[in-house]
């Protein structure tokens, strides 16, 4: 079997202890081998998902047969866009542990296979009675995104109306339901409610797992520009400049080899030259353009995460409608 290269200071202790818990089942070499590298999938899957499924594939090859490695798969392959591979390590998941926690990323998947009309369909199943309030926030958002995938903009709007989108308390998930409604208004022509609640999730956006912030710039009017970029470009103007008046200077000596009256002749014609094209130039040497942009990702919350204090970095939110194109943050 080829196995990936893996840093000597990652031992598998780092993984949450339920999946840990699960290993156990293993020889001790070999779990500790799976759990490295699942915990290089938990580094990898936002900043590099494709490496990321690499190494969840060398874990499923050493133990296909435990539900937590299925299920790291799972993301790895959705966070790749592999939407096939990952209904399917999810449904195997989900034959193995009995539970219905997967559902909404399931049902996640089918909208990025091009099915939004199964995803309704799985959003109004009685699996979704059995999901904890998280997971049922998580249905609705696929449920909303699926009505968009559909051209229901209004129907979306409408989904996402909850006692939940009204409640002033905030939970992990506040940020981003508040975004994606936000998201749905202005898809229907209503920006002034789409600004407030743009605001209201950048409040309750306390991790960064939106960018709400440079949707309120955009509807603001504001424009954010490089000012390293727009100083290479007075730089370059400035030599183009430079350089084009060093080139008519060279062009001077050749006119003194004539007679007298030819040279003042050719003099006042370089000099009518030269205030002709001076105005232009200037003109042509201070134009310049810059552009930005951002895009929002996330992720449904799994424990093959690894916490922020041993992954460096903040953790980042791992809800299944948004990480892809699929994403109900598309909602």
């Amino acid at each position: 079997m080829r196995r990936l290269p893996i840093p000597d200071d990652v031992t598998g202790q780092e993984i949450d202890p339920s999946v840990r818990q699960e290993l156990m089942s293993l020889p001790k070499t070999l779990a500790e081998d799976v759990a490295r590298n699942l915990v290089m999938v938990a580094r990898l899957l936002d900043e590099d998902p494709e490496q990321a499924y690499a190494y969840s594939r060398v874990a499923l090859r050493l133990a296909s047969r435990v539900a937590a490695v299925r299920e790291a798969a799972g993301f790895a392959s959705y966070a790749s866009e592999r939407y096939a591979e990952a209904l399917a390590e999810f449904r195997a998941t989900r034959r193995m542990t009995g539970t219905v926690d997967l559902w909404p990323v399931m049902a996640d998947c089918e909208r990025g296979l091009g099915r939004p009309e199964r995803a309704l369909e799985m959003a109004g199943a009685p699996e979704v009675h059995k999901l904890d309030k998280a997971g049922q926030v998580e249905m609705r958002l696929v449920a909303a995104g699926a009505r968009q995938d559909m051209g229901q903009a209004e129907a979306a709007v409408v989904t996402l109306q909850s006692s939940e989108l009204a409640s002033n308390a905030v939970h992990p998930w506040t940020a981003r339901l508040r975004y994606a409604y936000a998201d749905a208004l202005l898809l229907v022509g209503r920006e002034r409610e789409a600004r407030d609640w743009f605001a209201k999730a950048l409040e309750a956006d306390h991790n960064g797992t939106t960018d709400a912030s440079d949707r309120l710039a955009q509807l603001d009017g504001v424009e954010f520009v490089d000012a390293i970029d727009t100083d290479d470009d007075d730089v370059d103007a400035t030599d183009e400049a430079g350089t084009t008046e060093a080139a008519e200077d060279d062009d001077e000596p050749a006119d003194e080899d004539d007679s007298d009256d030819a040279a003042d002749e050719d003099e006042s014609d370089d000099d009518a030259t030269d205030e002709a094209d001076g105005p232009d130039a200037a003109v042509d040497a201070s134009a310049a353009d810059t552009t930005d942009g951002t895009a929002p990702s996330s992720f449904l919350d799994s424990p093959f995460r690894e916490p922020a204090a041993q992954a460096g970095q903040p953790k980042k939110s791992t809800e299944s409608t948004e990480g892809s194109g699929s994403g109900a943050e598309d909602a």
